[in-house]
């Protein structure tokens, strides 16, 4: 595995190596016995531009070595070229690390960019949708939050804490639209997700004083 990532890491240099490689032979001693040079560095570059080197991060994203994943993403020259499944984990990837930095707006753009492209597992697609609807709601557009949102619920959330989190954003939205049956419908479901963590509770908790005075 990790020389399969060394092959990964290098493989744009190797190909260049490979190419003058196969020149060389070519010159000296024909097309034919250079071929397969011509190959493996066809491959290599094909492989480079096309599937990246997204690999590589999986480890240091677990460890939380946050320089290191911005190091593999810088090279990526063209992310325009990636295959389309590929090029949206890039974005994704790029708008969690903004969102870490809370650059917002770089957040918003990325995660724009992978939701437009799509993404073979629903429950990605769906965590995208989630994370902009919450931008949304930071931004007061609770009209382009609500879409958002609705959109990851439908797709089925991964987690019952983002499930808890995407069910709150709507009781929310709908509390502030004064649709309070509704609000509180959503505010059940929260609470039917029985989440543990302490941002979630405290945030029911919050809700929980005031909604059971409205009316719905």
């Amino acid at each position: 595995m990790k020389f399969y990532n060394i092959i990964i890491k290098y493989r744009f240099w190797l190909s260049l190596v490979a190419v003058a490689a196969a020149i060389a032979v070519n010159i000296v001693s024909g097309f034919w016995p250079s071929f397969v040079l011509y190959f493996i560095a066809v491959i290599g570059l094909f492989s480079h531009f096309f599937i990246g080197p997204l690999r590589l991060i999986q480890e240091p994203m677990e460890q939380g070595r946050v320089e290191e994943v911005k190091k593999i993403l810088d090279t990526v020259w063209f992310p325009g070229l990636l295959y389309t499944p590929v090029r949206s984990t890039y974005y994704t990837i790029k708008g969690n690390l903004s969102m870490m930095e809370q650059d917002f707006d770089n957040a918003e753009k990325h995660l724009k960019k992978s939701s437009s492209l799509g993404s073979p597992m629903p429950e990605a697609e769906s965590a995208n949708k989630l994370q902009l609807g919450m931008m949304a709601m930071q931004k007061g557009d609770l009209r382009q939050a609500e879409g958002y949102v609705r959109a990851a619920i439908r797709l089925g959330i991964a987690d019952k804490e983002s499930e808890a989190v995407a069910y709150l954003s709507m009781c929310q939205i709908f509390m502030n639209k004064r649709e309070f049956k509704a609000a509180k419908d959503f505010f059940r479901k929260a609470k039917a997700c029985k989440p543990k963590s302490k941002q979630v509770l405290d945030q029911i908790k919050e809700i929980e004083k005031y909604i059971s005075r409205i009316p719905g």
